[in-house]
């Protein structure tokens, strides 16, 4: 059954829209609950390094398949994300530290900066998906309240950004009670406009760090109707070969970047 819940963003909406809303969620609970949800997604104390899958699927297109490793170091801000297929995109990259984000192409061996919201390889994730998340600290909860996602016990939370440092003004989540892991996430526009869907159905266990073993991003304003159905662009991200083993400081620099493109 759970199986089948997250085979696709369309049988999540149809478990969604049956959901029975048993209770609304205290604040004082919410908050403790959105605090858990930053703690799951960051790695403080170790650093952080996966191969990532990402199969975008784009309707009428077919398929494409992008391949990325990613490096973290949550204690500093700091991240690395490197293409490594397909071969027209392999060297490109992405490097944070100092707030600032810069993307790398090798064909023009330039630095430009660039944002979270990029698109990675041309998918529908961006750097933001592979990285962590603020939540309790850049947005309030203006509604949480407990929903049944399938068999899984959640709470539903629609946030509201306090800070301009953020992608999306409107967000919702689906957050497993027990665990604090985020199992759906919606993004809107200022407007209301429905920007994003991303499932997380499956979760790697390490020790004392939970991290996807596969995520869905849905991008909801790109598409086209086939059959008379409208079908959306998504992208598929599988993550692999997950390590907590500490990396050189110079993983986290323009340098690295370059050296890693040729």
């Amino acid at each position: 059954m759970k199986k089948a819940i997250f085979r696709s963003i369309g049988v999540l909406a149809a478990v969604l829209s049956g959901a029975v809303y048993a209770a609304d969620l205290s604040q004082a609970d919410a908050k403790n609950l959105l605090q858990k949800v930053d703690e799951t997604t960051s790695f403080f104390g170790t650093d952080f390094a996966a191969n990532y899958s990402l199969v975008q699927e784009k309707p009428g297109q077919g398929k494409s398949t992008t391949t990325v490793v990613m490096y973290r170091r949550d204690d500093a801000d700091a991240y690395t994300i490197l293409i490594t297929g397909p071969e027209k995109d392999r060297g490109k990259g992405y490097v944070q530290f100092d707030n600032n984000i810069w993307f790398y192409d090798p064909s023009d061996r330039q630095f430009v900066f660039t944002s979270s919201k990029d698109n990675v390889g041309g998918t529908n994730a961006t750097p933001a998906d592979f990285t962590p998340q603020h939540y309790s600290k850049l947005y309030k909860i203006d509604k949480a309240e407990k929903v049944k996602l399938g068999k899984l016990a959640c709470v539903q939370m629609t946030l509201t950004a306090t800070s301009k440092n953020v992608n999306y003004p409107t967000i919702k989540l689906w957050v497993t009670e027990d665990d604090g892991l985020i199992r759906m996430k919606e993004d809107y526009s200022l407007s209301g406009q429905l920007l994003r869907t991303t499932a997380i159905p499956s979760y790697q266990k390490f020790k004392n760090h939970s991290v996807p073993s596969k995520m869905v991003v849905v991008d909801n304003l790109r598409g086209k109707k086939i059959n008379g159905k409208m079908q959306y662009e998504q992208t598929q991200i599988t993550i692999s070969n997950v390590s907590f083993d500490k990396q050189k400081d110079s993983v986290y620099t323009k340098k690295y970047v370059e050296m890693m493109s040729k």
